[in-house]
């Protein structure tokens, strides 16, 4: 495809540029994962895709681990991997479901029942291959599915509550809201959380002051199973504003407007429970809606919730994701307000400790507790998306007691002894890169990348030693132990933060849950598929509330190139203009006028071009639409059975 047959507005870059230190090495880190994505499949997976593992697995914890673990390929992809990762990435993702099916987990394509902390973290993958496309007839079917298990459409899984606007239980999926769990949901964490402090202050035989709760002890176990039971499994907490993203998820797939409403409605409900609490958000509301229903009425104790280990981040991240859904959706920024709030409610709760702003993580029977340094990286989501001078003003509030310039990268196995980072979830440096997008920290490109491709050199020695050999490792469900559900993240070879925020523009997604928010993407003309061309790097340089700046370069002399640069991850903004820029960052050249969400840039052999695109944000509805037509769109959704069935016996 060029240009002309697809109407696209066109820029030709043609002249040559020396191959900048970045450019260099985005293709260094490009081919690099390539060839660990391919060495990582075959490591881990049989032919089919299924994993090599354990013949069982127990409890209601599992699936999200394995997505986890592999859904990096489908977004490696998104940014310009081989192509042999997209059929690997779908493969996989199949063959997954079908094991943890076979497992107990996954019932109907989806966990049969868990929390939004995991729930969010698994269906990433699904959220990548949406970015993947081309949108299949089964992977719109299959969102809708999935969606309507959270909107009150599906009989089979009425996990919601249309009327009080409210998800009926904590523990949710494909099998319904489950307000009782056994000692089977559990068993695969006892171990693990021996080492965690105590759900409730007054559990018999539990000292809670202590800090530690014995899971492992079947007197204590039976009665927290028991205590959980009646004040945590029933009703709505906070964590359940994850699902917003898998409903966001139908939407971009369909463009249907009920599940547009269903984010901005269920968003709205979780406004009114935070302003009838006086302006803290409460971690549980009963069935009937009523705030602490089960609890004593105490708006505290809920699961995932205040009293939690994880406390405040598993409140701001399900706000954070749930608020930025609801302005992709709409183009409202005032749907930001809940997570503002929240921010500036634990802001305002600050006190000084040794010269040092420390804000409170929990809130238990005592009151505030767990005071820790604020972290900047929630506000710079917000402004990411809203550009807004009060956003602004809650990430500059922070006391920068440490140099935000300083790139993290994990340095041992597991957890970084001096930083806490670990490589599963590893999302390290959004300080940083916001240091750099605003001006403050120039040499971010080329040392960010050198963190990366260092991150990788590691994993994949840890990935080749004994201790990743699958065939060796033992059965088992003690995290201590490398059979451990965890593993494929621990041994996975394919990070590249510094390619999501350097080519795309934006923070990498929150890991619990966060769909990928960025001011650009890019489409292979001539190959029709998402992704950089290769040999293409990118870079954007500034970001604006009207404006994104950005280079292209070509590093090869041999190959022309056509890239299509898109507005927004999921089509959301609109070009309005393009200016090229000199060096320096003067313009150089007329004012073009362009319209619309694509733009096509030609790159001759060695052609680098900056370019300065003014842009409308937010201006169009989401979608997973790519720049030419979709061979499946024609495909209606099918229809199941009424459910009335045919009583008149064959003959």
């Amino acid at each position: 495809m060029n240009a002309q047959e697809s109407g696209l507005p066109r820029i030709e870059a043609g002249e040559r540029m020396v191959p900048p230190a970045w450019a260099l090495q985005e293709q260094w880190l490009l081919q690099t994962l390539n060839q660990a994505a391919k060495e990582f499949v075959e490591r881990y997976t049989q032919p089919d895709g299924s994993l090599i593992w354990q013949k069982e697995w127990p409890g209601m914890d599992g699936s999200d681990d394995p997505y986890e673990g592999f859904m990096n390929l489908a977004l490696l992809y998104v940014l310009g991997g081989s192509r042999e990762l997209h059929d690997a990435s779908r493969k996989i993702w199949e063959a997954i479901t079908w094991q943890w099916t076979e497992y107990g987990q996954i019932h109907r394509e989806f966990d049969a029942y868990y929390d939004w902390m995991h729930h969010g973290e698994g269906y990433l993958f699904l959220y990548f291959l949406g970015l993947a496309g081309p949108a299949t007839l089964k992977d719109r079917q299959r969102s809708v599915r999935f969606a309507r298990m959270y909107t009150g459409d599906d009989p089979d899984a009425p996990n919601y509550d249309k009327t009080l606007r409210l998800i009926r239980s904590p523990l949710n999926g494909s099998k319904g809201p489950r307000f009782q769990a056994t000692a089977e949901d559990w068993s695969t964490h006892r171990g693990i959380l021996d080492h965690y402090p105590a759900p409730y202050e007054d559990i018999p035989g539990v000292d809670y002051s202590k800090g530690k709760c014995r899971w492992s002890d079947d007197d204590v176990y039976r009665r927290l199973i028991a205590m959980m039971n009646e004040r945590m499994n029933r009703g709505d907490v906070p964590l359940n504003l994850n699902a917003s993203g898998l409903v966001a998820h139908a939407y971009m797939h369909t463009g249907d407007e009920a599940f547009r409403e269903w984010v901005t409605d269920y968003l709205a409900a979780w406004e009114e429970r935070t302003g009838r609490n006086g302006g803290i958000i409460p971690d549980n509301v009963g069935l009937s809606g009523e705030i602490g229903e089960y609890n004593d009425g105490k708006w505290w104790g809920g699961y995932y919730g205040w009293r939690w280990p994880h406390g405040f981040m598993t409140i701001i991240e399900p706000l954070t994701n749930a608020c930025m859904n609801a302005v992709l959706l709409t183009g409202d920024m005032s749907r930001l307000a809940l997570a503002r709030s929240q921010l500036d409610a634990n802001w305002a709760l600050r006190r000084d400790e040794n010269g040092r702003a420390l804000v409170p993580n929990k809130h238990g029977d005592n009151g505030w507790s767990d005071w820790r340094k604020p972290l900047p990286k929630y506000p710079i989501y917000l402004w990411t998306m809203s550009m807004a001078e009060e956003d602004l003003q809650r990430i500059e509030r922070i006391p920068k007691d440490h140099d935000w310039n300083e790139i993290i990268v994990p340095v041992v196995s597991g957890r970084d002894s001096r930083t806490g980072r670990e490589t599963k979830h590893y999302i390290g440096n959004t300080e940083p890169w916001f240091q750099y997008i605003r001006g403050c920290n120039p040499d971010y490109p080329e040392a960010v990348l050198s963190a990366n491709m260092e991150l990788v050199g590691r994993q994949l020695e840890r990935m080749r030693s004994e201790q990743g050999d699958p065939r060796g490792w033992s059965s088992g469900f003690h995290d201590g132990n490398y059979s451990s559900i965890h593993i494929w993240q621990e041994m996975c070879p394919l990070y590249f933060e510094s390619l999501v925020q350097l080519t795309l523009g934006g923070p990498m997604h929150i890991s619990h849950g966060g769909l990928q928010h960025a001011r650009v993407r890019y489409f292979d003309a001539s190959e029709r598929r998402p992704g950089l061309p290769q040999g293409v790097s990118a870079l954007v340089e500034a970001l604006a509330p009207d404006s994104v700046t950005l280079q292209l370069c070509n590093t090869s002399l041999f190959d022309a190139r056509e890239v299509v640069i898109q507005a927004g991850t999921f089509g959301e903004h609109r070009f309005i203009g393009a200016q090229r820029l000199d060096a320096g960052g003067l313009p150089q050249g007329p004012y073009a006028e362009v319209q619309g969400k694509w733009l096509a840039v030609g790159l001759k052999p060695g052609a680098g071009i900056r370019l300065k695109l003014g842009m409308e944000r937010y201006a169009n509805s989401p979608s997973y639409d790519m720049p030419w037509p979709n061979p499946y769109s024609g495909n209606p959704l099918l229809s199941g059975r009424s459910g009335q069935e045919d009583e008149t016996p064959c003959t």
